[in-house]
């Protein structure tokens, strides 16, 4: 048997869900890459993608491999299995690569919005648990090292994070403005912001620049995504 027939034999084991599961990671690291705010977690996806790189799935998918089933087969000294045994680690990395950055977009837009996502409901409802947990606690830190650095030294009305007086927002928003590219996944109609009353047709397969906050439902729904 060939490398060629070994990758064919491969192939014919990726399940088809495991593989719609990784392109929809994809998809949404770069939508959350791309998007000025923080998006909805994908909390049952992350968990069926985790669950897979963490434990041996049966048969075996390229992309979606187990830890487990690495190591069970490190030594092996079957040239064939050794060699499905490098087509599974390097999946395997890629899989947690893309995990990896996926959850490093999220804390750094949480690292950057925290008081505003505090303060915006429908932003909190968008974190993990753990991220909530994360935010609250990397907050208040940041709270008691400020005061115990220079806030104490301030007047009492001066020591708030989330100050607007005089018309300046110390909190720091998403730029719901700024524009971004996407491509068009199903047929959809937008309103545009700026121009009352005027709906773009956006059509299957269009590619777009244009701001953010005229897309913004349509990005959340699935309808549109940012490339």
């Amino acid at each position: 048997m060939d490398i060629d027939d070994i990758l064919s034999e491969f192939d014919t084991q990726t399940a088809p869900s495991n593989s719609k599961d990784y392109d929809e990671l994809l998809k949404w690291w770069v939508n959350e890459r791309a998007a000025p705010e923080i998006l909805q977690y994908q909390d049952a996806l992350v968990e069926r993608i985790m669950t897979r790189v963490r434990r041996q799935v049966c048969p075996p998918p390229p992309s979606l491999i187990g830890i487990e089933h690495v190591e069970d087969q490190t030594g092996n000294l079957d040239p064939r299995a050794n060699f499905h045994l490098i087509i599974i680690q390097t999946e395997l990395e890629r899989a947690k690569f893309l995990m990896r950055t996926y959850l490093r977009t999220r804390i750094s837009k949480i690292d950057k919005h925290a008081l505003h996502i505090l303060s915006t409901p429908s932003l909190r409802q968008s974190l993990s648990p753990a991220e909530q947990t994360y935010l609250k606690t990397h907050q208040a830190l940041l709270n008691e090292l400020y005061l115990t650095s220079f806030l104490k030294s301030f007047p009492e009305n001066l020591r708030r994070l989330d100050d607007a007086t005089g018309g300046i927002k110390m909190v720091e928003e998403p730029d719901l403005e700024s524009a971004v590219f996407l491509r068009v996944v199903r047929d959809v109609d937008v309103g545009i912001p700026w121009e009352a009353g005027e709906v773009m047709s956006m059509r299957r397969g269009d590619v777009y620049v244009i701001r953010y906050e005229a897309v913004r439902d349509a990005v959340k729904s699935g309808d549109v995504e940012l490339i």
